[in-house]
């Protein structure tokens, strides 16, 4: 059964510098302040009562953990040893930068309970990283995953696209990098601009001009499927819309309450068009999918369905538990026809 998290926003702590797109506490609502050892407690066991028996993680998000001085790392684990042993959490997750992982860090991190270290990568293109004002290469990135895979823990990255200097072509090899690495998930993060920030001067001052939201799905949908193909799982694509992302902090970028739906229904959409082409103004289609898949299928708002009907194509969807998750079907006069998103579906990332 997959853990529910509990999450701790530690916005900025530890970073060595701020990077030209971030502002943690406006991106997680949070002032970044270090929690106490009673607030972790009291949280966790707030939480533990509405899960309902579901397993529980504590995860601590938006600062580099490992950078933090040791003692404050101590500070933030401590009160976790007691839950762990009983059973009350089941692990910790923590988020850190690529530099600042290697062996010793990685072993005193897996003795106190941490079975999960997400990396904030961004890029595997040295010449973005450097224009975003990272402070590490990709190969520190690359040395980072093998590390805490060689000592047993998951590990995930953090990828962001649109950054000054990146392309979808560089977006795609920063996700191929990343696999190939040893990445076991992935978040993808198209890039937003924060007010405040040194992309919102760039962006103010005309030196720079983010993807918008219909771009960003069309790439996104391409590194999804990539992903996909790799057998890696993209955990989430965009950032929340938290309280703090709105029209005064956001200046431009990708972000939707939805956005990863709106990439996923692209996807199912193609391959609806794929498996239905040629059928205008025929009978009525009906369309099968795993249940799970159903949104993506009909699309945000029906809207992949009004789409077919401009096509032509009438047609409903219902769910079939028999189906894979990435399998869709047409009942066509008696016969089906029948699609898998992963094998049957191709991107020209050129095209993009």
């Amino acid at each position: 059964m997959k853990a529910v998290t509990v999450p701790f926003f530690i916005s900025h702590q530890g970073c060595p510098h701020t990077c030209i797109f971030c502002d943690q506490r406006t991106v997680s609502g949070a002032p970044g302040s270090l929690p106490g050892n009673a607030e972790i407690v009291a949280k966790i066991a707030a939480w533990r009562l509405s899960a309902g028996g579901t397993p529980l993680e504590a995860a601590f998000f938006g600062g580099t953990f490992s950078a933090l001085p040791i003692e404050v790392r101590e500070q933030l684990l401590a009160p976790l040893q007691p839950l762990l042993a009983s059973g009350e959490i089941t692990s910790v997750r923590i988020s850190t930068r690529p530099d600042h992982i290697d062996a010793d860090t990685v072993e005193w991190l897996a003795e106190r309970g941490v079975r999960t270290i997400e990396l904030g990568v961004q890029s595997m293109d040295d010449a973005v990283l450097d224009s975003a004002g990272r402070g590490h290469d990709a190969a520190s990135s690359e040395a980072a995953i093998r590390c805490v895979k060689a000592h047993g823990l998951s590990v995930g990255a953090q990828l962001m696209s649109g950054l000054p200097g990146d392309t979808p072509s560089k977006a795609l090899r920063s996700l191929e990098r990343v696999i190939a690495a040893g990445a076991d998930f992935v978040r993808i993060y198209p890039v937003v601009v924060l007010a405040g920030t040194e992309l919102a001067r760039r962006f103010a001052a005309g030196e720079y001009c983010p993807p918008g939201i219909e771009q960003g799905v069309r790439l996104c949908k391409v590194l999804l499927h990539a992903a996909m193909q790799g057998g890696v799982p993209v955990v989430r694509i965009g950032l929340q819309a938290d309280r703090g992302l709105n029209a005064d902090s956001v200046l431009a970028g990708c972000l939707h309450p939805a956005f990863g739906q709106l990439v996923r229904s692209e996807l199912y959409f193609d391959m609806l068009c794929r498996l239905t082409s040629g059928r205008a103004g025929a009978a009525p289609l009906s369309i099968r999918c795993h249940p799970s898949r159903i949104s993506d299928c009909i699309g945000q708002g029906r809207v992949n369905l009004e789409r077919l009907r401009q096509q032509g194509v009438s047609a409903s969807v219902r769910p079939d538990a028999s189906l894979l998750r990435e399998e869709v079907v047409v009942d066509l006069f008696g016969r089906c026809i029948k699609g898998n998103v992963i094998s049957d579906l191709y991107f020209n990332i050129n095209e993009v």
